[in-house]
């Protein structure tokens, strides 16, 4: 039993020693990128073979004009500005613009100011950024742009004279 425990680790170990795998490096069809993998000469062999005949295929349908318009040679991007909501899809939180109402020095105050300015506008979100301790800032609103903030903008500086537009980081689901 034991001979036969030793011939049989002896077989595998000879049997790893004549399998010959090598690293392949593919290219990726639509974006280049590249994929490398471990396979024996025969596997990369076969998928070089069965790569061109679809190639040879591909276009001898392409040269004599039948499937030509239903099987494109190569993927076409339009280059095109992105919609508002590709770009919210790819990145929910963007650079924007907020309506800046004023600085104040404590965390009380900022909180009157708030609930005073939430009086006035309860459509627009208000909210305070304490990143300039001990100092206070009271933003309102989300937008893309400048000129879409400027609406806003009108009516706020009624009650808040020294109210300005500043670019701020924005949720994309919240914006104007």
């Amino acid at each position: 039993m034991k001979n036969l425990i030793k011939l049989s680790s002896v077989v595998m170990l000879f049997s790893f020693a004549f399998s010959h795998a090598q690293e392949v490096v593919r290219k990726d069809t639509l974006s280049g990128t590249e994929l490398t993998f471990s396979a024996s000469k025969k596997i990369s062999d076969l998928m070089d073979k069965m790569e061109g005949d679809c190639a040879d295929k591909f276009s001898d349908k392409n040269r004599e004009g039948t499937h030509a318009a239903s099987v494109p040679a190569k993927v076409v991007v339009p280059s095109r500005k992105l919609t508002t909501a590709e770009i919210c899809q790819q990145n929910p939180r963007i650079m924007g613009y907020k309506i800046q109402l004023t600085v104040v020095k404590s965390n009380k105050e900022a909180n009157e100011v708030k609930a005073y300015f939430r009086r006035r506008f309860p459509s627009i979100k208000a909210e305070t950024d304490a990143s300039l301790r001990p100092n206070y800032k009271i933003l309102v609103g989300s937008y893309f742009t400048k000129q879409s903030a400027a609406s806003d903008l009108k009516r706020i500086r009624e009650y808040f004279k020294s109210a300005g537009i500043v670019q701020y980081y924005i949720f994309c689901a919240e914006a104007k």
